[in-house]
This record gives C-alpha cells, structure tokens and sequence, in this order.
C-alpha cells in the first residue's frame, strides 16, 4: 500500500471535516438579570464571537434560541430577571419545558446540557432573596432530569467581594454543581490599575466535569481559553490511538504492510484538530506529514522511514526481521502525535502561522520537535 504525502494530507482533511460535522450541539441556558455581562462571557469563553450584545435585555419575555449556521452550540437567552414575579414564573416554566422536551427526545443535540445562573458581583450587595426562592424552585422541578446548573458570578472584582459573595450563595445549599467566579475580561480602573481576567479556564472545567462524554469534543473545540483543557483532550486522543496502534503491531508488520498504521494515525490527528477548534487547511496537513511520518513517494511507516528511525533511536526493530513490532507502532503512533499537538500548541499562541509549515524552516522545526519526540518515548 503506497500513500504519498498529498494523499495522506487529504485524508487527514476529509477525516477532519467528518470529525466537525459530527460534533454534538452544546445546548445552554443563560439566567441572570440584564447587564450582568451574558455578551461578554459568552464571547470571552467561546471562540467565533457568537453572542450577540444586549443578551438577556427585558424586551421581551420569551426566551431566545441563538443559533449560527455549521455551529455546534445553541444559546437559549432568558428574558432580564428585573421582569415581574409573574414573568419570571413564566421563564421558571419554559425552562422546564425546554428541559422536559430535550430529555424526552433522547437526542442528546436537543437536551439542555447545562443552565448558567449569572450574578453580577459588581451590581449586587447581596444574594437577592428574589433570585434564592427563584433557584430553589428550579433546582426542586430539576430533580428528575438533573440538568447541572452552575452559579456564574461575573464582572467579580474584587476578588474579595467575589469570594464573600460565593459564600452566601453556598450557604444556601442549593442543588447546584458549583459556584464560579469570574472576571471575563481586564478591567481598567481609571488608567491606574488593571484587573486581570481570570475564572474562565475554571468555567470550562467544571462544564467539562458535567457534561456526558459525547459533548467533550464539542466543548473544547468550541472553547479558547484553556489550553491545558485542550492539550488533556489532545493526549487522551493520542493514548486510543497508541492502543490502536499497539494491537495492529502486536502480530509485527512487515515493512511493506505499516501503512495499515495510517487510518489510526489519520483519525488521530483529525481528532486533535477538531480538539484546538483552530481551521487548518491540507498545505499546514501536508507540511506536517512531510516534515515527520515521510515525503512524497514513501509508504507511511514504511521502509524508508524505519530505517530513519533505527538510526534515531538504536534498538527499535533490532531482532524482529524486518518488521514493525508492537512497541514501536506504539512509539510512531505517540511520538506522531505529541508533535502535531506541539505544532498545534504554537499556532494556538501565536508563536507559529500555518504558512510556517511551507518554509523549509517551519519543517525543519517540526521534524525537530518529531525527533526529539521519539528519543523521549524511546527512554521511558
């Protein structure tokens, strides 16, 4: 089975655009009076700008499904919370009527995944009564579908006031999942002082603790403020395919036959991409392939390559006649991966363009990085 370098490429794009298309709906409802920042947290948390400003406004009070097209997530914007008692019994009962439809659908891309309950710490002294008895009936009529909900406290500067105000809403003994606060973007205190964002890496955590595992995928493709969540995912997609790797190799393939190693390496890369949420086309793919598993002509894995690698790292091979082992598809598949989420780690920050991979520099950084990759995992 002879691949070359483009073909691989295309499939590893393919298989990305199958990964995106397939990703489940994140479905969320958004709670709290106007003007407690739902825009901002929104937008500061998920990439795309998604969410529009003067979310939660009390022009109407009818809650508001926001959708984009080829956009795995939907926004349901409650009416601002300042509505009258009336009103606000009336968003408590749409809620859980949304809540009761999705969960008896058995779809998972109509469930409501989670409620946030937004606070503005900055607007508030205390806890208001209002919103205590408000949650105490929601959580009460959640108890069969256990929709988690989770306490935003935005615009929460200074951290002090945040973290008193976290304590009264703990105090409450609310079935909850967590109180959370957070300051969604630098706030500047007249030119003087500067108060950091902070609390949004926490949010996408927690939501990454509750949802169900079909959503993981979603969530961190979706979300732009934590690369540690996003690097977790990446290796975790890295551990199955090494698994995968090691089973094809168990009986060792010949040198002729490893390129029946490129449709678990292929998946793995498609899942790592579609993890970072960043648009990568086939020139950054074929960059990649070229720069590690081959170039143009060479089977993945194949002879040309293995013997480049028995002179990397001596000992892998040594005594299996000419054969992939186990351990080393193993190797391959680990070494392969940890590199393409290094290159997607610095696309992520800025530090690499995906341009860079056509420059004979970019590649020579990322065979580098491939390299010192395998002499690492050939150490453990």
């Amino acid at each position: 089975m002879e691949m070359n370098t483009d073909e691989i490429a295309q499939k590893c794009i393919d298989a990305i655009n199958e990964r995106l298309r397939n990703l489940r709906k994140l479905n969320i409802i958004v709670v709290g009076k106007s003007g407690v920042g739902k825009s901002t947290l929104i937008n500061s948390l998920f990439r795309g700008n998604f969410a529009e400003t003067g979310l939660g406004r009390p022009v109407t009070d009818e809650i508001r499904k926001i959708e984009k097209k080829d956009y795995p997530m939907a926004i349901y914007d409650t009416p601002g919370f300042e509505l009258s008692k009336g009103q606000q019994t009336k968003v408590k009962d749409e809620i859980i009527e949304l809540i009761n439809k999705g969960f008896l659908s058995k779809d998972i891309n109509d469930a409501i995944h989670c409620i946030w309950y937004c606070i503005n710490v900055g607007g508030n002294r205390t806890f208001d009564e209002t919103e205590i008895q408000w949650l105490k009936e929601l959580t009460e009529r959640n108890k069969t579908t256990q929709v988690p909900i989770i306490v935003v406290l935005t615009q929460s500067c200074p951290k002090k006031k945040a973290q008193e105000m976290k304590s009264l809403v703990e105090k409450e003994n609310l079935d909850i999942v967590k109180v959370v606060p957070v300051l969604a973007q630098d706030m500047d205190f007249d030119e003087e002082y500067v108060a950091k964002a902070y609390g949004l890496d926490t949010l996408i955590d927690i939501m990454s603790e509750s949802l169900p595992d079909e959503l993981q995928d979603t969530l961190q493709n979706l979300q732009k403020v934590s690369l540690e969540a996003k690097k977790k995912y990446s290796q975790a997609a890295v551990a199955t395919a090494v698994a995968a790797a090691f089973g094809e190799g168990f009986a060792p393939i010949p040198f002729s036959d490893a390129a029946i190693l490129i449709p678990t390496q292929v998946a793995m890369i498609a899942s790592i991409t579609t993890i970072f949420g960043m648009e990568v086309n086939k020139s950054l793919i074929t960059g990649f392939v070229s720069s590690t598993i081959g170039t143009a002509g060479t089977t993945v894995l194949g002879k040309t390559i293995v013997s480049n690698l028995f002179k990397l790292i001596p000992g892998v091979g040594t005594g299996v006649g000419g054969a992939i082992s186990a351990a080393t598809a193993s190797l391959l598949t680990t070494a392969l991966g940890e590199a393409y989420i290094k290159v997607m780690e610095l696309v992520y920050k800025g530090e690499m363009k995906n341009e860079d991979l056509y420059s004979e520099e970019g590649k020579a950084a990322v065979t580098k990085i491939f390299k010192e990759g395998l002499k690492k995992e050939r150490k453990k």
